[in-house]
């Protein structure tokens, strides 16, 4: 199917044929429209599978068709956990609405809110924003909501893992009633289920639908996935071992504490390589320059959090390493996402301690298979890790039964499998 049978623009696919896309993904099939209809939508896909165009492109057919904007007025908000995550989606909406008359921006605490709150004066047609910043500028008046049409919570699993549902609660409440609400999450927890709920709350005249594209989703099988297993203190060792007998040209790697990620880029300097970290208590004109130099390839190794990591988007990343092994099978392959897209080649690496078996299996488990494991001679592991038990499930308490919010809408779920032919080049953001 060609994204002209979507009912967008000729300025919209003129923009998306100059860019190289060919055909929309599953959840670009399915969403837009959905979203062109005026309905409701909470999205589950995970990363790589082309969300961002998927809200983006119907919010730009929908606006530009009858454009009336007022100063300090917003006619779309997108709400996105992460300073990058913001300045990419606003990227994105630049590219893709380059022949239309639209205004957009993107405004993110760890910055000057002057700029921002000037460029507010004239008024936005799409505002991408973190929830902090949003809220600090509506309590200076610098904009306002009741001509806000659309909100898209992006990202939602992320957003309630940073404890930013109770700022999200409060956006809603200054919202007018009468607009189009859109959530898009890699995952349906039962937080997100209740952010789901309460968002679309008090909401009139839409229906409700509900697209799950592939949940179950492994991770895509261009990349090649295997691992090692690793006594902690010969971590930065062989990491740097790595690096430098397999002449990587270019690795993103994740580690759990932004402390860590500092420690690691001095270890790896005193070996003689040069990397560089992004975490939360970087400076965002620091975060944007690391950011730049590494999409460029000026940068080689970049060592994030995996929440600094939201909003890295870069086309043909070569591979990522999994310094720490992330605590959640979602997490996992939406890391391992970040490599192999578009049907290109991936490489992900998972260095795996004696204390991480439990995540070990949790992932292998949703993979269901196990990941080719490596030796590499010269680090003998001291506490082996036992093979994996792929029918294992984590111990944890019974999350507390809630009463079921009954809505007026009407809701129906759609479930889709995403698989692509990697020969197709898609819109991935």
């Amino acid at each position: 199917m060609p994204f002209s049978n979507l009912g967008l623009c000729d300025p919209i696919l003129q923009a998306i044929k100059d860019l190289g896309y060919s055909s929309p993904t599953p959840i670009q099939k399915q969403a837009i429209p959905i979203i062109l209809s005026g309905e409701d939508l909470v999205a589950t896909a995970q990363t790589g599978t082309g969300k961002t165009a998927s809200f983006v492109l119907p919010i730009l057919e929908m606006l530009n068709k009858d454009r009336k904007l007022r100063g300090k007025r917003i006619r779309a908000l997108i709400l996105t956990p992460t300073r990058e995550l913001a300045v990419q989606i606003e990227a994105n909406i630049a590219e893709y609405g380059k022949n239309l008359n639209l205004r957009s921006m993107a405004i993110y605490g760890g910055v000057d809110s002057e700029p921002q709150k000037q460029s507010l004066i004239e008024g936005v047609d799409i505002l991408v924003a973190t929830p902090g910043r949003l809220l600090d500028m509506a309590h200076q008046r610098a904009l306002h909501f009741d001509e806000l049409e659309v909100l898209v919570l992006d990202e939602a699993d992320r957003m309630v893992d940073m404890g930013f549902v109770g700022d999200i609660k409060k956006i809603i409440d200054r919202l007018p009633a009468a607009r189009q609400n859109l959530l898009f999450s890699a995952t349906m927890s039962h937080d997100v289920r209740d952010l789901a709920d309460d968002f679309a709350d008090g909401n009139v005249g839409n229906s409700l639908v509900e697209i799950s594209i592939s949940p179950k989703a492994k991770t895509a099988p261009s990349i090649k996935q295997w691992l090692i297993t690793v006594d902690k203190d010969t971590k930065s060792a062989l990491l740097s071992h790595l690096i430098k007998e397999y002449k990587w040209d270019q690795a993103l790697i994740f580690i759990e504490k932004k402390h860590g990620a500092a420690k690691l880029v001095s270890q790896l300097a005193k070996r003689g390589i040069k990397a560089e970290s992004i975490h939360g208590d970087r400076s965002q004109a620091m975060r944007e320059k690391i950011l730049a130099d590494f999409k460029s390839g000026d940068l080689k190794y970049l060592v994030a959090t995996g929440v600094a990591a939201r909003g890295i988007d870069i086309g043909k990343l070569s591979r990522v390493v999994n310094y720490d092994l992330p605590f959640k099978p979602e997490e996992y392959i939406h890391r391992v996402g970040r490599t192999g897209r578009a049907g290109a080649k991936g490489e992900a690496i998972s260095f795996v301690a004696w204390g991480d078996f439990k995540n070990l299996c949790a992932i292998e488990s949703r993979l269901n298979r196990l990941i080719v494991r490596k030796e590499v001679e010269g680090f003998p592991v001291r506490k082996v890790v036992p093979v994996s038990i792929l029918n294992y499930v984590r111990k944890s308490k019974a999350p507390t039964k809630k009463a079921p919010k009954t809505h007026k809408k009407t809701s129906k779920k759609i479930t889709t499998d995403s698989v692509e032919s990697p020969k197709n080049k898609n819109i991935w953001g």
